[in-house]
């Protein structure tokens, strides 16, 4: 009897990893190719609807052209010049400078406060949070027309309450009156808006998990200190998203205003957007107005860039590393 031995085969090198810079460069020339066709008509739009009306502002810009026939009348910078020395202008970042320190300071912690309140085990909770996001789905011409007549002077709703409950003095001329104008709008923008910030906090609320509130309330945490430690800090990426929102919503503040005061009294309520709309379309400036609208987009793509790159970088690091572990 004999035996026959059958050797074993030699193991198989192993293979190097692929990698993007590994692929061949037909291959890699095919993949760009493909996405760049998957992009195109987005790029198209893109450069359409986007590109294009901003090249075509800040062409007009360069001119004095009242928006008859073509622009002819080269001037230069001079638009941009006239912007710095304008006073008007001047008062309009000041004034949306108030504007965002009033919503981030009064109008986003009420929210939030609203939130947290109806995201606990309340009777008619869900009729709460529909009245509070009513306000915004109405449109701001609406809400301007309806707070005319309650801020209207002497027969306006507003007046007729305060006085039925003996506090006349508090009365006035509202959106009349040079120092009142202000603070009655952010009243208006307030009850407008901030249902839209309290239905993203409250979204940002149910994902917060409730063991951890268990688990911190056996170990003695109180309300606040729970609030603070626990609910405020993974409630983080929704506030900041929120507090973006609610700047850039604030630099482009037009038809509330435009409804309500269109500007008045004396500059006192107005906005980039209204004195841009003043200029463009009430005294045919197209060239001046152009300008302003170059200056708005200019502060608010300049408050994007700074705030994506400062505040925002981590949640978006977070978003990327998630993307690329799904792959």
């Amino acid at each position: 009897m004999t035996s026959t031995y059958v050797k074993d085969p030699a193991p198989a090198p192993p293979r190097p990893p692929e990698t993007g810079t590994s692929r061949p460069l037909p291959r890699r020339a095919a993949d760009w190719l493909t996405a760049f066709c998957f992009t195109l008509p987005a790029l198209l739009l893109f450069g359409a609807l986007v590109l294009a009306p901003i090249l075509y502002a800040v062409y007009v810009s360069l001119f004095n052209w009242g928006g008859f026939g073509a622009p002819s009348d080269y001037a230069g910078l001079d638009n941009y010049t006239r912007l710095v020395h304008d006073p008007v202008f001047l008062g309009d970042l000041w004034r949306g400078l108030l504007l965002v320190l009033f919503s981030v300071c009064v109008q986003l912690p009420f929210a939030l406060g609203m939130a947290v309140l109806l995201n606990r085990k309340l009777r008619g909770r869900a009729l709460y949070r529909m009245l509070f996001f009513a306000p915004y789905v109405l449109s701001e011409v609406i809400t301007g027309v309806l707070f005319s007549m309650i801020f209207a002077p002497d027969d306006g709703l507003a007046d007729k309450v305060l006085g039925s409950v003996g506090l006349d003095g508090l009365g006035g001329l509202w959106f009349a009156d040079q120092d009142h104008v202000l603070p009655t709008l952010f009243l208006v923008m307030t009850w407008k808006y901030f249902g839209f910030h309290m239905m993203l906090y409250l979204a940002g609320l149910q994902g917060i998990p409730a063991e951890l509130h268990e688990a911190a309330r056996i170990d003695g945490a109180g309300r606040w200190q729970r609030f603070r430690h626990i609910t405020l800090p993974l409630l983080g990426p929704t506030v900041r998203i929120s507090v973006f929102l609610s700047v850039i919503g604030a630099i482009q503040l037009f038809d509330l205003v435009w409804v309500v005061t269109q500007g008045g009294p004396d500059h006192h309520s107005e906005t980039m957007a209204v004195t841009m709309f003043q200029f463009g379309f009430k005294r045919y400036q197209i060239g001046y107005a152009s300008a302003i609208s170059i200056a708005m987009f200019l502060i608010s793509l300049v408050f994007a860039l700074i705030y994506q790159r400062s505040v925002l970088r981590r949640d978006t690091r977070g978003a990327l590393t998630a993307m690329r572990a799904s792959r």
